[in-house]
């Protein structure tokens, strides 16, 4: 019987902005004790000075030969996941594609995050919220849907989105808005299930469309 174990966090290469909050914020939600920085002197630096004492933050140069992916390696890779979830590893999976009138999914779509607003803008005594975590509704519209992935929650209340697991993913690959549907691209047969869609920044285009 093991007395001891722990857990090994691998981030992603979003190291600066929001994404250096994000990783402060997984140290803390964790309660992390040691964090390892390949590469990343600058990084390193900000997490000594940001972190509490009792966690150690080690540098660790990179190996030789190593070549840090661009832009475009990145987003290729990311396709390929997505493509990977829907058609497998080695192309042996089948999705379903099928479509959803917008009454199924009306008040049923929202994006989490909205603009911060400034101080000025706020009435008087007002004080800013967190956006960060605010739930956004999205009506069926090909600008804002077309190509991108959505969450399939496993809630259908609002207030428990943000701490409700997601049941797996979507990808609309069309908006018809004159027959008033969209096609998705889904792991499942219809029906879609009846919670809440989160829609994503993340966009993949099916080739097989």
């Amino acid at each position: 019987k093991a007395e001891a174990s722990g857990v090994v966090i691998n981030t992603c290469g979003w190291v600066r902005g929001e994404g250096y909050n994000q990783i402060k914020h997984i140290a803390q939600a964790f309660e992390v004790d040691v964090i390892v920085v390949l590469d990343q002197e600058r990084i390193y630096n900000d997490l000594v000075r940001d972190m509490p004492e009792f966690v150690k933050v080690v540098w660790q140069p990179k190996s030789g030969g190593v070549v840090s992916r661009s832009i475009d390696q990145r987003t290729e890779l990311r396709d390929l996941r997505v493509k990977q979830y829907f058609y497998g590893p080695s192309g042996n999976l089948f999705p379903h594609s099928f479509d959803v009138p917008f009454s199924d999914v009306k008040d049923k779509i929202y994006k989490i995050g909205a603009p911060e607003l400034p101080d000025s803008c706020l009435p008087l005594g007002m004080k800013v919220a967190d956006n960060k975590t605010k739930l956004v509704a999205v009506n069926p519209n090909a600008r804002d849907l077309l190509n991108h992935v959505l969450a399939v929650s496993f809630t259908s209340v609002t207030d428990d989105v943000i701490i409700t697991n997601v049941a797996g993913f979507i990808v609309v690959t069309a908006v018809n808005m004159e027959e008033k549907k969209i096609t998705v691209l889904s792991p499942q047969p219809r029906p879609l299930p009846d919670t809440l869609l989160l829609l994503s920044e993340i966009q993949f285009v099916d080739s097989a469309f």
